[in-house]
């Protein structure tokens, strides 16, 4: 059996990223002493948008990048998908460290903007991208 080895280094990053996030949130949750729900704490919106996003991008894209590596045994093209998500959620993850990251009303471009915008931009493109490059492989078989 040939093992999903690109994507096993990935998802160990991003679980890593994922448990960290939760930590924080939960942490924010029990110092606030908020049980559910956001209680009108825009710290802790951002914390549970920032853990959340992660949770909606990371588990699809994972199982689409085991598929093209089954396909296609790795490669760069897959080593490249995984490598450009990881930063981009890192990035994603950076932005969301600042309300003026989460929060912006667009009219200060700030770094956690940037690395905010940088780390959706990647995340998007990457995952689209993927789709893609999966659709060319199952209409070449």
């Amino acid at each position: 059996m040939v093992y999903p080895f690109t994507t096993a280094i990935a998802g160990a990053f991003l679980i890593i990223l994922q448990q960290l996030l939760m930590m924080n949130t939960g942490t924010h949750r029990a110092k606030a002493k908020i049980g559910v729900g956001l209680n009108d704490d825009r710290e802790l919106e951002r914390k549970v948008r920032r853990h959340g996003n992660l949770a909606e991008n990371a588990a699809l894209f994972l199982v689409i990048l085991a598929l093209v590596e089954g396909f296609t045994g790795g490669g760069i093209a897959v080593t490249s998908f995984a490598t450009i998500f990881v930063l981009a959620r890192i990035s994603h993850a950076v932005g969301f460290m600042s309300l003026s990251g989460s929060h912006a009303d667009g009219s200060e471009f700030t770094p956690f903007v940037f690395f905010r915008m940088v780390g959706a931009m990647g995340t998007g493109l990457t995952g689209i991208a993927l789709g893609l490059y999966l659709a060319y492989l199952l209409a070449t078989l």
